[in-house]
Parts: structure tokens; sequence; C-alpha cells
């Protein structure tokens, strides 16, 4: 409709064109609207997580010989499920941010427990 020399629709002419890869608003939120602001807010939610996970991880870890505090996923997790139940997303969002390490791709219940997490 937007090349349609019939359409008189001012509407249709005045919406913005769609970003292509590579600009840099592509596949981002028009600035200043709702799904900005909901997008900014979750990521905040989601650092204050794994700021909480890392003080649990250092309140119930023990500091190890090279002085960082380590703690097995079983422990954590019987810990951290009573606040919620997340924590595998939040380990993995704490390793991405360099913020802990441990050994594997995916963190199970029961079968990873015995996996120690070092808060680094």
């Amino acid at each position: 409709q937007r090349k349609n020399p019939f359409s008189n629709n001012n509407r249709l002419a005045a919406k913005p064109v769609h970003a292509h890869r590579g600009d840099p608003t592509y596949g981002r939120p028009p600035e200043g609207s709702q799904t900005e602001q909901r997008g900014k807010d979750a990521h905040s939610h989601v650092g204050k997580e794994v700021e909480e996970l890392c003080l649990i991880i250092r309140s119930t870890g023990e500091v190890g010989e090279d002085g960082h505090v380590s703690v097995t996923f079983g422990q954590l997790f019987e810990t951290y499920v009573t606040i919620s139940n997340k924590v595998v997303g939040i380990l993995l969002r704490a390793r991405k941010h360099g913020l802990v390490h441990f050994e594997g791709e995916m963190l199970w219940q029961g079968k990873d427990d015995d996996v120690i997490i070092t808060l680094l």
C-alpha cells in the first residue's frame, strides 16, 4: 500500500520503514517505547537475581585454597530453590558475565549435584 499511487491513506505513508540487518536499530524496540522499558526492567530484575545468587554462594560456600568461594550444585540448589526455581538459568547468566565458573554446559538436579560452582 505504501507504493500504491491510488491509495491516499496517510496513515500508511507515515508508518516508519523497518530497519534492515546491519542497521544499529535492527531487532531493537523503538526508543522510548513501552517495549523498550519492559526490556530494561527485565534486564535489571535478572541482574538483581544474579547478585542475590552470588550472595547465597558466598554465604553457603566454603573458601578454598585459592581464596575463591565454592559450593556444590546440590547444596546451592537446595538453598536457592526456596527463593527461586530459576537457579540454573541464573547460574548460566552469572557465568556469561564472568561471575561464576562450573564445568559443563548445563546443570541437572540429581545428576550434577557434585559439580563445584566457584565464585570468581
